[in-house]
């Protein structure tokens, strides 16, 4: 777990170790000095039932999820050579190299495009909405990686696959595009990777959004139109 400090407000970075030993979570401090009788009881997960009880003495801190994400970019190989010195054994001050580069990577790995489908004034299960010169929409990166892990990364729409095609710099690289409207789904849907997302290149993902009446084109209306000029 990475740390700056332990005030309401702070942001944290969670490790997670074996088999996965990369940074996957970021939260904030929404409380702190909290007493063990505050907290939820996680006795059922512990082996060590006497560490257990010694845990009760510490003082602990609530944290708020604000994003997740499944890169390789936060992997322990990467965060040795951006400023960690060894795998993390128990929490740790971040440095400021580590942190830029944490902040940095921490974001959608496949969302290298982003759409108006967005209410900026709703928030929703998946993300959540930020505001800057645009709306954008920080999608759920893992429910966006395991829609690759079960469609692929080739384009169902056109049949592009950018590994083929550039070959290692285009490993993996594919949009995804969900087949629900962002708008349209309430604040506590939760994504099925495999009926609600699928993969699509930045062109065809580009025309599904492309007509102006707020209604997107489906996949196979977009398959159509390559069909008829093509």
């Amino acid at each position: 777990m990475y740390y700056h400090a332990s005030q309401i407000g702070d942001i944290v970075f969670i490790y997670c170790t074996k088999p996965l030993k990369r940074v996957m979570y970021k939260c904030e401090v929404v409380k702190c000095n909290m007493q063990f009788s505050e907290c939820v009881d996680d006795r059922a997960f512990w082996i060590d039932i006497e560490e257990y009880k010694k845990s009760q003495s510490g003082m602990y801190a609530r944290l708020k999820l604000l994003e997740q994400v499944d890169s390789n970019n936060l992997d322990l190989n990467n965060l040795k050579e951006n400023g960690l010195t060894a795998a993390p054994q128990g929490p740790i001050k971040v440095a400021k190299k580590l942190e830029t580069y944490l902040n940095k990577h921490f974001n959608d790995f496949y969302s290298e495009g982003f759409f108006n489908d967005v209410n900026k004034d709703e928030q929703y299960h998946e993300g959540h909405t930020i505001t800057s010169t645009v709306n954008k929409y920080e999608r759920s990166s893992i429910a966006r990686m395991k829609c690759i892990e079960y469609h692929g990364s080739k384009c169902l729409i056109c049949g592009i696959d950018f590994g083929e095609r550039y070959g290692k710099l285009g490993e993996g690289f594919i949009h995804v595009h969900h087949l629900k409207p962002l708008h349209t789904i309430g604040q506590d849907y939760i994504v099925d990777y495999k009926k609600d997302l699928i993969p699509v290149c930045p062109n065809c993902h580009a025309m599904i959004h492309r007509i102006e009446n707020g209604e997107n084109m489906t996949a196979e209306e977009i398959k159509e139109v390559l069909e008829a000029n093509f």
